[in-house]
């Protein structure tokens, strides 16, 4: 496991990473690459999400042990992609990011879009769903302590953050449509999606009700446990 030990190279790492590289990639890919090579795009977003996940941690053994988690977490959440109508992805993502830090909120986001999609479709839309996902788990991360202390707080994020994931493949839409982001465009897709909008944000309100107590208890004790 490669540690990243300047703090001050970390601290720019997870600022110019989520906030600037991996939106430049996808959105660029999305306009200047043909659609038949999305998989380039996804794999640079994937690269850049592992760049920041290592950014999140000073100490190789505690990256490693963070690492087993996530994966677990990233399981988790591609075997609740095939749930009916329900979908878990964006609490686990949530629930990750508010124990373990928005880096591996980031991960379990992008890496359950991407991996996923190997049994749900690969498309132009792959990175946009590991951006939409990822950056959820990571201000997730930022918000984590009133996150944790607020249940209500938690909830209501969760029916936001479902909201933000239909904003922002709202924007892949328009865009496999148009050349520009058209607004009209824009809201007449947001407009058109609010069923699902809705759906998804019901979705995060119930796995969140439901998981956010027992899984948030076990990543407590683990993280006391092994030292993450």
């Amino acid at each position: 496991m490669i540690v990243i030990k300047s703090r001050r190279l970390r601290s720019i790492l997870k600022i110019v990473i989520p906030f600037i590289l991996i939106p430049l990639a996808v959105f660029f890919g999305a306009k200047l690459l043909d659609a038949r090579k999305h998989m380039l795009v996804s794999l640079a977003v994937a690269l850049l999400t592992i760049c920041l996940f290592v950014a999140g941690f000073e100490k190789k053994q505690t990256g490693t042990r963070r690492m087993v988690i996530i994966s677990i977490m990233i399981a988790l959440s591609i075997v609740g992609r095939f749930i009916p109508f329900f979908k878990p992805v964006t609490a686990i993502t949530i629930i990750t990011a508010i124990y373990l830090g928005g880096e591996s909120g980031f991960m379990v986001g992008a890496f359950s879009a991407l991996l996923s999609n190997f049994s749900f479709g690969q498309g132009p839309w792959t990175p946009f769903q590991m951006l939409s996902w990822g950056m959820l788990g990571l201000i997730a991360g930022f918000l984590a302590k009133p996150l944790k202390a607020n249940k209500v707080f938690l909830l209501i994020f969760g029916v936001i953050s479902g909201i933000i994931f239909s904003i922002i493949m709202d924007v892949w839409i328009v865009l496999s449509y148009n050349d520009v982001l058209n607004v009209q465009l824009f809201f007449s897709s947001f407009i058109a999606a609010i069923p699902h909008t809705v759906l998804y944000s019901i979705s995060n309100f119930v796995f969140l009700l439901i998981l956010s107590k027992p899984f948030g208890e076990k990543l407590e004790r683990i993280k006391i446990k092994y030292g993450v």
